[in-house]
C-alpha cells in the first residue's frame, strides 16, 4: 500500500487529481544561517588551525600519503612521521577544491549536489547493531543492511544511501561485495563505499561501473560514490584513511573529510579550541586530496561535540553540539566547501530522549547550513545501532523539515480577503469555499503522528507513535519492488563477485 493511499484511507478522503502531491528531491535550504563567532573570531580560529598545521603538525602514517605531502612541498619529519604543512599549501589547496558538485545516481533525477544552498540528509552510518520492537537489539545482518536500503530508497526525503549497519553475518574480505551490490540493485542513490584498503575500494568502483554501465574513464569524470574519513583526533591521520582520501581523490570520487572531536577527550575541553583542532585535521586531509588530483570532490566534515565528563561517554543534541554544528558551518563557508554535518542521540531506545536530542542536534545542522546531513535517519546509541522504528520516526521529521524549507506565497488568493468576509464573526473556515478548494492540499499530512482525540485514539488502539512506526516500515518493505537493473549488468555483477570470492575477496587493511 502506498503512502498517499494509506493517508487517504486514514483520513477518509477519496484519491482525486487534487490529492497532495511532494517532491523532497533537490532540497534548497533559504534559512538565515546562524553564526557562532564573529568575523575577527572566525578568522583566529582559521589562523590557529593552519598555526596547528605549521608548527605542531599532523601525524600521517601512511608512508605514500607523506611522500605525496613531500612532493608537494609540506615539511617531513620520517622519524615521528610528522607532516608540517605552510599555510600558502593549504589556500592553495582550498583554491583548487570545488565549492559544489554534484554526486551521481543511477539516472540524472537521482543527483545530489552538494554545496551552496543545497541540503541533502542521509541515514544512519557505520552501526554494528540493529534494532526493532519485535526482535530487540541484536548484531546485524546482510538482510538488515539491506532493509535500511530499502526504507532510503522508499522516501525521497533520503537523498544518499550510507553504511547504514553492518552486515556481520558476511565476513569482512567478503562483505563489501554483497553490501555495494545491494545498494546497486536496490537503489538508484548514490551511494557509499567504506574506505577499508585499496583493494576494497578498487573492488567497489569496478562494480559500481558494471552496475552503472561506465568506461573508466566516465566512472573517474565525475563522482558516483563517497566515503567518509576519519581522523584519529587528535592530530592524527591513520593509514587506511590516508588511503581512502588517495584513492577516492585519484578515481574523482567524493570524500567527507571529517574529523571526531569531542571536546575534553580527543579535542580541547572548550568548543573553539575543539574546533580548531577539528579545522587543523580537516584542512589536512583535504590537503591531501588536492595534492593527489587538484580539483578532486571533498566535503568539510564535522563531528564535534562534549562528552559527559563523569563517565567520559560522547553527548549529543547538547548546547555545545549545537553550537559546535554552528561554528563549523561557518567554517565551511569561510573556505568555501560543502559542509557535512549530523542529526546524533546518544539515547538507547527510540524514545523522547531520542527526539529532542535529534531534533536539537538537526536545528544545529540546519540553522547552520549543513549541505550533507548524516546519520538523519535511523541513527540510536551514539552510533551503536540502527532503529527501524527510529528510522520512520526520523523520516517524519525530516519531511517536516523539507516542509519548512517550502517559503510561504502571499499571492492575493492566498491572502484570503474573500475568504475572511465570507465567513460571520464567530463562525468558523471549516466548510467556506476557501478551504474546501485547498483542504486535500493545504497542509503536510503526517506519516506517524496520530493527532486523533483521546476517545478516537483510544478505540483505534492505543498505538503508541514508535508502535505505528514499526507498522510503517513493515509496510514498505512489504510493498517494495526493486528498481529494474539490465539483467546483463546483473549477471555481470554475479560473476564479478564470484570470481573475486573464489580468489579469497579483499581483506582489509
Amino acid at each position: 500500500m502506498s503512502r498517499r493511499k494509506r493517508r487517504g484511507r486514514h483520513h477518509g478522503i477519496a484519491e482525486t487529481s487534487r490529492q497532495r502531491k511532494v517532491n523532497y528531491r533537490g532540497l534548497k535550504n533559504p534559512l538565515i544561517r546562524q553564526p557562532a563567532f564573529s568575523e575577527d573570531r572566525l578568522e583566529a580560529i582559521h589562523d590557529t588551525a593552519l598555526r596547528v598545521i605549521e608548527e605542531l603538525g599532523i601525524k600521517v602514517l601512511n608512508d605514500e600519503a607523506r611522500e605525496i605531502l613531500r612532493q608537494a612541498g609540506a615539511s617531513i619529519e620520517e622519524a615521528s612521521q610528522m607532516v608540517k604543512i605552510d599555510r600558502e599549501l593549504v589556500t592553495a589547496a582550498l583554491e583548487s577544491a570545488p565549492s559544489e558538485f554534484t554526486l551521481h545516481g543511477r539516472s540524472p533525477e537521482y543527483d545530489v549536489r552538494l554545496g551552496g544552498d543545497s541540503i541533502a540528509f542521509v541515514p544512519v552510518g557505520g552501526a554494528p547493531h540493529v534494532s526493532d520492537l519485535d526482535r530487540g537489539k541484536r548484531p546485524a545482518t546482510l538482510e538488515d543492511t539491506r532493509n535500511i536500503i530499502r526504507l532510503g530508497e522508499h522516501f525521497d526525503v533520503i537523498h544518499l544511501q550510507s553504511p547504514n549497519v553492518e552486515s556481520q553475518d558476511i565476513p569482512v574480505h567478503l562483505r563489501h561485495y554483497r553490501v555495494i551490490e545491494s545498494q546497486l540493485t536496490l537503489s538508484r542513490k548514490p551511494f557509499f563505499v567504506y574506505s577499508r584498503g585499496s583493494a576494497q575500494v578498487e573492488d567497489a568502483f569496478a562494480m559500481t561501473r558494471i552496475g552503472y554501465g561506465l568506461s573508466q574513464q566516465k566512472f573517474e569524470a565525475k563522482p558516483w560514490c563517497y566515503t567518509v574519513i576519519n581522523t584519529n583526533s587528535p592530530r592524527q591521520l591513520d593509514i587506511p584513511m590516508c588511503q581512502g582520501i588517495i584513492d577516492f581523490a585519484r578515481a574523482g570520487q567524493a570524500s567527507v573529510i571529517t574529523p571526531f572531536t569531542l571536546a575534553g577527550a580527543m579535542a580541547p575541553v572548550t568548543m573553539p579550541g575543539a574546533l580548531v583542532l577539528q579545522h587543523a585535521e580537516a584542512l589536512t586531509g583535504i590537503t591531501l586530496a588536492q595534492s593527489v588530483r587538484p580539483g578532486a570532490p571533498v566535503v568539510y566534515g564535522s563531528f564535534t561535540s562534549n562528552v559527559d565528563m563523569k563517565s567520559g561517554s560522547p553527548a549529543f543534541g547538547t548546547p555545545e553540539f549545537v553550537r559546535a554544528a554552528f561554528g563549523a558551518g561557518q567554517l565551511a563557508r569561510h573556505i568555501g566547501l560543502p559542509w557535512r554535518g549530523s542529526a546524533a542521540t546518544a539515547s538507547n531506545a527510540p524514545d523522547e530522549q531520542a527526539v529532542y536530542e535529534y531534533l536539537m542536534s538537526a536545528w544545529g545542522a540546519i540553522l547552520g547550513g549543513v549541505n550533507m546531513m548524516v546519520h538523519a535517519a535511523g541513527w540510536l546509541e551514539g552510533g551503536l545501532t540502527g532503529s527501524m522504528e527510529k528510522f520512520i520516526l526520523d523520516i517524519e521529521m525530516l519531511q517536516t523539515f523539507a516542509e519548512i524549507f517550502n517559503p510561504l506565497t502571499s499571492s492575493d488568493a492566498e491572502l484570503a480577503y474573500e475568504a475572511i468576509a465570507a465567513v460571520d464573526p464567530g463562525s468558523h473556515f471549516f466548510g467556506c469555499e476557501h478551504t474546501m478548494e485547498r483542504y486535500q492540499t493545504a497542509f503536510y499530512e503526517p506519516l506517524v503522528s496520530d493527532r486523533s482525540n483521546f476517545g478516537q485514539w483510544t478505540d483505534n488502539g492505543s498505538l503508541t507513535a514508535t508502535q505505528r512506526a514499526n507498522g510503517i516500515w513493515k509496510q514498505v518493505l512489504r510493498d517494495f519492488e526493486a528498481p529494474a537493473l539490465d539483467q546483463a549488468r546483473n549477471e555481470e555483477l554475479r560473476a564479478f563477485i564470484e570470481r573475486r570470492s573464489a580468489e579469497g575477496g579483499a581483506a582489509a587493511d
